[in-house]
């Protein structure tokens, strides 16, 4: 007999499962010798579907109770539902939208033999096509009565009890069964394409031109991160997993392209946490004869396009439920400013180190650096992060944290750098980008200085880069926002949840 749990249903211990797929199995080896067409049996080549389940439902919307419509379709799902009875049996039918639609398989319809058929073969989590008359059922049900019918594809494990919330660790490691059994999971699948979506088409109105910098580098560059390094053996040499396309796309705005962007994978063989994935989307952007300023328009224009795409305003509305809003001017707010603001005392780039390292040991913060602005940025984080929920431009960080990023036009000592955070996580990131190759040079020496002291995030001095930049890089700004981390702003979801199959051990 096919799987009827009830609502109350424990999930099956493994070794139920075990049992439960032996018998599946030896459902499948019947279906095959009882076929004498390889097209039909356990799972055919297809099945003659003339429509879908999403679509049935839109069509019959208003069809009464216990109503026939005089119309027949063939259609396929997955049964996530089943109930035999005697002369009739019921299953639920799911799309992979997770629509859903009854199927009557009954004695009067199908006959004797098609009807001990089905309740010997068809389990739960079995695709199923079925062929027959749209109708509603006595209680208003949008049914198929169903005249033929044949088994898709035979699922040879079980479905989890889609009556009980999946774990998160069987939600993370088997993605496909929480598409199967949860619709936030379906919905984060569809926003993330929607977001994207949104992303190019607010680009293109800008004019930028999308581009593809390589995946793989010979040297690593663009961000602060310990790199994922592999070999080439046609090349026969070390190569790095990118952690980011910076130094790339910035050379295509030296080429010309003058605005150009990327949605693309990045690697950083750094830990995993809330926030934090080792391989992870995101999105850089570069305009020519713009700036920090002009990048921070860019990007609020950029998320709160994407808000409207998702939830059809800048009000979005997050997996429990509560309202965030997006809309409006975001703040814009300055680093030095707000962190001299919550120790009591003026900070800016000219404290002296011990001054720091004093502020932060009263604060139980261990910051093992030799730069000033990290401890800057630390004591910032410790101090001020957290109070911010709304959406806020923090501007203007230490010069030597930012090797790439142009001093700060008034402010010695600072870099035109923003960072964009948003429920009290970093978002997004911000330059005036640095484009005189001597003094980038200087800063790549400076970074192999703390390469050579043991920094595994260092950067390393690039030549060919420098090489480009001294044909004459344009004043610019860029930009970068991780998708993943766009997600949780818009959904108010852990980074887990947000990417479709994130690395777990």
């Amino acid at each position: 007999m096919a799987e009827t749990p009830t609502d109350a249903a424990a999930e099956p211990t493994a070794e139920e499962i075990s049992e439960q797929k032996g018998v599946r199995l030896a459902k499948r080896e019947r279906l095959i010798a009882a076929s004498d067409d390889p097209g039909l049996g356990a799972y055919p080549v297809r099945v003659p579907i003339t429509t879908t389940i999403p679509e049935v439902r839109d069509r019959f919307v208003g069809l009464g109770v216990d109503e026939a419509s005089g119309e027949h379709v063939g259609l396929a799902g997955r049964v996530v539902h089943s109930r035999n009875t005697g002369k009739l049996c019921f299953a639920t039918l799911q799309a992979g939208d997770g629509s859903r639609i009854q199927a009557m398989v009954s004695l009067a319809e199908v006959g004797d033999e098609s009807l001990a058929d089905w309740k010997e073969f068809v389990d739960l989590g079995d695709h199923v096509f079925v062929s027959g008359e749209v109708i509603t059922s006595r209680r208003g049900e949008l049914s198929i009565l169903v005249k033929e019918w044949r088994i898709a594809s035979k699922a040879v494990l079980p479905l989890p009890n889609l009556h009980s919330e999946l774990s998160e660790e069987t939600r993370v490691r088997n993605r496909y069964l929480d598409l199967i059994a949860r619709e936030q999971a379906r919905r984060n699948v569809i926003d993330r394409a929607k977001v994207n979506a949104s992303l190019r088409r607010t680009f293109e109105s800008l004019g930028y031109i999308e581009v593809e910098p390589p995946m793989l580098q010979v040297m690593h560059g663009g961000a602060s991160a310990r790199p994922f390094v592999t070999q080439s053996n046609a090349f026969d040499t070390e190569l790095y997993l990118r952690i980011a396309p910076e130094l790339y796309l910035k050379r295509a705005v030296v080429g010309g392209i003058e605005r150009v962007f990327e949605i693309n994978r990045n690697f950083r063989n750094e830990g995993a946490d809330s926030t934090h994935s080792p391989e992870f989307a995101m999105l850089e952007a570069y305009e020519a004869y713009g700036d920090y300023h002009t990048m921070a328009a860019l990007t609020q224009q950029l998320v709160q396009d994407a808000a409207v795409a998702v939830a059809g305003s800048h009000v979005v509305t997050w997996a429990d439920g509560t309202e965030f809003d997006l809309g409006g001017e975001w703040d814009r707010i300055s680093m030095y400013g707000t962190l001299s603001e919550a120790v009591g005392e003026e900070i800016n780039a000219s404290t002296p180190m011990s001054r720091l390292t004093e502020l932060a040991e009263a604060e139980g913060i261990e910051i093992d650096h030799p730069l000033p602005g990290k401890y800057i940025e630390e004591l910032w984080e410790h101090h001020v992060k957290g109070s911010l929920e709304r959406p806020t431009f923090v501007m203007d960080f230490p010069l030597d944290t930012s090797p790439l990023v142009r001093g700060h036009r008034s402010t010695p000592g600072v870099v035109e750098k923003w960072d964009l955070y948003v429920r009290g996580f970093e978002l997004a990131t911000g330059y005036s980008e640095l484009v005189d190759p001597v003094v980038q040079r200087e800063r790549f020496v400076e970074q192999a200085k703390l390469a050579a002291g043991g920094d595994p995030e260092a950067m390393r001095l690039d030549e060919e880069f420098l090489r480009a930049l001294e044909y004459g890089m344009p004043p610019s700004g860029g930009m970068g926002m991780g998708i993943d981390r766009l997600l949780m702003a818009l959904t108010g979801l852990g980074i887990r949840e947000t990417i479709l199959f994130p690395l777990v051990k």
